[in-house]
């Protein structure tokens, strides 16, 4: 009982946090940059990242956001692609270009960077990454649960660039809504995948390790950076 302790305690503060940024005004909250992406007027090498950010609202508490950010070598800005679902249903694009800046928060929230590739050979992973962005089968499609959502989209920028080796967190959820398949390859490349609908399934990956998901929510455990991956509070170990 008293080696739960801590991770109830865990659970209990990350609730907190998450029902404090809901109780606000969302509009309110802090989006400028993090600080995270390199200025472009100084670093001219090529850039990709990839972000994830807690969501907006109850939401929250269990999902993040999570986008890309390419910079070609000598561009004097990045582009940021991502899936958003407001507006969708009134005719929008789900995949919107530029929507912020590469590393912003989200809604008060500072983004985890989890990708962050720079230098020689760098122009040819932008070049993959936007015909994968083309190539997304969901471009005018957005479901919250179980998916297409915006972690389907990053999932598919990662299964169809193995070289970023992404791994997403746990609480990436929609990540494993595999389009028109029940099997691939994990988001980093480094594994398979089985899952139906998004719903259920089984991921075993070099990067990820051992995931299930139950409707959607992952439990597993990584063994290359030993760590536990749960609900609401993602992953507990070594970085």
């Amino acid at each position: 009982m008293k080696r739960l302790l801590p991770l109830v305690v865990l659970l209990v503060a990350a609730g907190c946090a998450m029902l404090e940024r809901a109780g606000g005004n969302f509009w309110e909250l802090e989006r400028g940059p993090s600080g995270q992406a390199p200025d472009p007027a100084v670093t001219r090498e090529a850039v990709v990242q990839v972000y994830a950010a807690r969501t907006v609202g109850w939401r929250g508490l269990f999902a993040v956001h999570t986008w890309i950010a390419v910079k070609p070598r000598d561009a004097d800005a990045y582009t940021r692609y991502e899936v958003i679902g407001w507006g969708v249903d009134r005719g929008a694009p789900a995949v919107r270009v530029n929507r912020a800046g590469p590393d912003n928060y989200w809604f008060g929230d500072r983004p985890e960077r989890l990708v962050d590739l720079r230098g020689n050979g760098v122009d040819a992973l932008v070049a993959q990454v936007e015909a994968a962005v083309a190539s997304y089968p969901y471009p005018a499609r957005y479901r919250t649960w179980p998916g297409p959502n915006s972690n389907t989209f990053t999932a598919w920028i990662g299964r169809s660039v193995p070289e970023l080796r992404l791994k997403l967190p746990p609480t990436a959820i929609g990540k494993d809504f595999l389009p028109g398949a029940v099997a691939d390859t994990t988001p980093s490349g480094t594994g398979i995948q089985l899952s139906l609908f998004g719903l259920t399934g089984l991921a075993v990956g070099w990067e990820e390790g051992i995931e299930v998901n139950l409707l959607t929510l992952n439990f597993g455990i990584e063994l290359k950076s030993p760590a536990l991956k749960l609900p609401l509070v993602g992953r507990l170990g070594r970085s």
